[in-house]
């Protein structure tokens, strides 16, 4: 007997409730980093910094739910945005979903492991350094630059 497609294969982002949609983050603190986005090439390139909320080890926002009150450029995703987010990692859940795709193999709401992320190499890097140990000038964020999306 077939087994019963998933939330994310029978339902449109728009239609998940908040439990489902806060599910597909796959933990891999990608969008909690210093991204530089070149507009008029479309690159973009990410930076060894974190923000001053990303706990690290946990890859987690250390206080979630005020995230938008204590930092000012900091995006909520949403069904209707995330589609434009262009600077989202490729892998990223919500912006595969929006554009069609599957989620990947290694995501932990298929494996059922929240670690799968980082088995794949996925998450960012435990030697990140956190935006409140450093003065951040756009110098600064070319020279921490460590790999293009």
């Amino acid at each position: 007997m077939a087994q019963p497609k998933p939330f994310w294969e029978k339902k449109k982002l728009s239609e998940m409730t908040d439990e489902e949609w806060e599910s597909l983050c796959d933990g891999c603190g990608r969008c909690c980093i210093y991204v530089l986005h070149n507009e008029d090439t479309d690159e973009v390139f990410e930076t060894d910094i974190a923000c001053k909320l990303f706990d690290v080890a946990r890859r987690r926002c250390t206080d979630y739910a005020n995230r938008m009150k204590q930092v000012s450029d900091c995006v909520q995703l949403t069904p209707d945005n995330v589609g434009a987010l262009k600077w989202m990692p490729p892998t990223c859940a919500y912006r595969r979903l929006a554009e069609g795709k599957k989620l990947p193999t290694w995501h932990p709401l298929r494996t059922g492991d929240p670690n799968s992320v980082t088995r794949a190499k996925i998450s960012v890097s435990p030697d990140l350094v956190s935006e409140n140990d450093l003065e951040i000038t756009d110098e600064l964020l070319e020279s921490r630059i460590v790999r293009e999306r």
